[in-house]
């Protein structure tokens, strides 16, 4: 899959496309094909960052997107692949956010989105 990454602090222009595995959902955990990922002002606060080091690992960017859940994990209920949903907080505390074609998160982070709803 696609996705956009950086791994080291800046201006936008640290942003790089790159190709990643597949992620399969674990216990817990909801994948959803990314439609529209959000870009809020602690996106690029955090890209920008305090120093210009590099990271641990690459960042994917953006905390709020909306999708299609393309696959469940064990134990998650109230959704099914194919529905419609809106994620949040996907990249706080973590490395991977919206900025990507498929989004992996803990179940808890995707709420159905109703059919009237853009």
């Amino acid at each position: 899959m696609r996705a956009i990454a950086y791994d080291e602090h800046g201006s936008s222009s640290v942003l790089h496309l790159v190709d990643r595995p597949d992620p399969q959902p674990g216990p817990g955990e909801v994948l959803v094909r990314i439609a529209v990922s959000g870009v809020n002002p602690t996106d690029w606060k955090s890209r920008a960052g305090a120093g210009s080091g590099r990271l641990p690992k690459p960042q994917v960017p953006n905390q709020d997107g909306a999708g299609i859940v393309a696959a469940l994990g064990d134990g998650v209920t109230g959704l099914r692949v194919g529905d419609r949903v809106w994620v949040w907080d996907a990249a706080w505390q973590r490395s991977e956010g919206t900025a990507q074609e498929l989004a992996l998160l803990p179940f808890r982070q995707v709420v159905p989105l109703p059919d009237g709803e853009s």
